[in-house]
């Protein structure tokens, strides 16, 4: 067996995609034969996080310890450098497939109740890709007989044809940041103006080191804030609807394998922040058998993308679209 699993690949046209059991990991995804995402090979462990899925939370929870209705719970520490939980309980696991075609897949897991996290949970992602593009669905529903905190991520890195991401241009829309503390985990929130990290307006990458949370999104008429990667004509524009309030930018600084730090720039959408099973920021707390469910589309043209992300009550959809 593959050390990411079996391989599903989808087509559909000039799109392709291949998605790994382990963890239902985005491998790779590419149109008119250029990749559009900076994945990982087939029996390769998905490095640096790269096209997982991240459930039941995004991002890290200090030292895998919160209190919920007065009862600390202790989870597994998998930041080890740090002394975190990181990234949620899926990534590792084997997902089954539940449905296949020649243009689409979904997996299914059941997460079962655990120390540190006693919450059933029925998950599903699927990758379903047309002419226009790949439309990823995540689902959740609380399968247990009481509340369960919850947040969802993606973990994204972009790539212009191996160009170093210092000349690439960032554009992010926030007002502030969260500002960490030597252990990466929230203690303030900072304004971004008159900062290093004021993507305001675009401007080059250059040599920045960049591993912060942004949040405050400035937001367009229709209510979609977009963060836009530049380089020359190529452009990756995502658009995140008001339910997703923190976004997550990784220039890959500090990647275990040198020789991939910054060539990709990890844009991670997330509905909650840092850490938000202790701060409560932006954390949904799922009723008994309620349900999320999370759909991502990207439709790509040689060289220029748009990925939208909306969310509604219940709904989260990620749009990948041609620029105009």
């Amino acid at each position: 067996m593959l050390l990411s699993g079996d391989q599903i690949a989808i087509s559909s046209g000039t799109h392709h995609v291949i998605a790994a059991s382990v963890g239902a990991a985005l491998r790779s995804y590419t149109v008119q034969g250029r990749q559009v995402l900076d994945g990982f090979e087939a029996n390769e462990i998905s490095p640096g996080g790269r096209g997982q899925v991240l459930m039941p939370w995004p991002n890290r929870i200090a030292d895998g310890r919160y209190d919920l209705d007065g009862h600390v719970h202790q989870l597994p520490l998998d930041e080890l450098p740090l002394g975190h939980a990181i990234h949620g309980l899926v990534r590792w696991a084997e997902w089954r497939v539940e449905h296949q075609a020649v243009d689409v897949v979904r997996f299914r897991h059941r997460l079962p109740p655990r120390p540190g996290y006693p919450f059933p949970l029925d998950l599903t992602v699927e990758y379903r890709v047309s002419s226009a593009g790949l439309t990823v669905t995540y689902g959740a529903t609380n399968a247990g007989a009481v509340p369960c905190p919850f947040g969802v991520g993606a973990h994204p890195y972009f790539a212009f044809g191996g160009t170093s991401i210092d000349a690439v241009e960032l554009h992010v829309p926030a007002e502030t940041w969260l500002e960490v503390d030597a252990r990466s985990i929230p203690q303030a929130r900072r304004p971004v103006a008159g900062s290093d990290v004021d993507f305001r307006r675009s401007r080059v990458i250059g040599a920045l080191r960049l591993d912060h949370a942004f949040t405050d999104l400035q937001r367009d008429a229709d209510g979609a804030a977009r963060v836009v990667l530049r380089y020359g004509k190529h452009q990756v524009r995502i658009e995140l609807d008001r339910s997703f309030e923190y976004v997550q930018v990784f220039t890959g600084d500090t990647l275990f394998d040198r020789s991939r730090r910054r060539q990709a720039v990890a844009i991670e959408p997330m509905t909650c922040a840092p850490n938000a099973f202790n701060n409560g920021q932006g954390l949904r707390m799922l009723a008994p058998h309620e349900s999320l469910q999370a759909a991502m589309e990207h439709r790509v043209t040689t060289w220029t993308a748009v990925i939208a992300t909306q969310v509604r009550v219940g709904d989260l959809r990620l749009t990948l679209t041609p620029a105009r």
